[in-house]
């Protein structure tokens, strides 16, 4: 009863996040809110078995993928503040960031959504778990691949260039 509780409670939270984005299903945005929702999800199915053999082996996996899913967040939020000049909210930016973790990698902010949900689901691998993480997955990779355009039209050929030097989510690979 609980869980319920609480992803009403954040599903409304996320909802009224998103509400501009829900109004423009080609946006950046729209995709993210469906990836939160499941991330939401999932994380309230599996909350009880956090703690559980702590030192199984997807419990570790998990952890690391959990720890991990700070870097990312933390890199690409303090350069996202401060070096591409947002005029009002974080993804308004002026400038295109392309140091620090984004000389590597385009979404940082969706690779640790993504190390966020492929962490979730190791704490309790399932069927269930691992068909939400899959199109939380594809929800995060459409949201990339939505936001590439729309920075696309702002950045013009620069965006396009700096497309070709970096990789979406995993540095040198993906």
């Amino acid at each position: 009863m609980v869980e319920a509780i609480l992803f009403f409670a954040g599903s409304v939270l996320i909802i009224w996040i998103s509400i501009p984005s829900l109004r423009h299903p080609e946006s950046h945005g729209f995709f993210r809110c469906f990836a939160w929702e499941i991330i939401l999800g999932m994380l309230l199915i599996n909350v009880r078995g956090w703690f559980f053999h702590p030192f199984a082996w997807f419990q570790i996996i998990s952890w690391i993928l959990l720890f991990a899913s700070l870097v990312p967040l933390i890199a690409g939020v303090t350069l996202l503040r401060h070096a591409g000049k947002p005029t009002d909210a974080l993804e308004a930016t002026t400038q295109l960031v392309s140091t620090g973790i984004y000389r590597f990698i385009r979404h940082p902010l969706y690779a640790s959504l993504l190390l966020l949900a492929w962490g979730i689901f190791f704490k309790s691998p399932a069927l269930l778990d691992g068909c939400l993480c899959a199109v939380a997955t594809t929800f995060l990779y459409a949201t990339a691949r939505a936001d590439e355009d729309e920075c696309m039209v702002k950045f013009g050929v620069l965006y396009s260039d700096y497309m070709k030097k970096t990789r979406m989510f995993i540095p040198f690979f993906f």
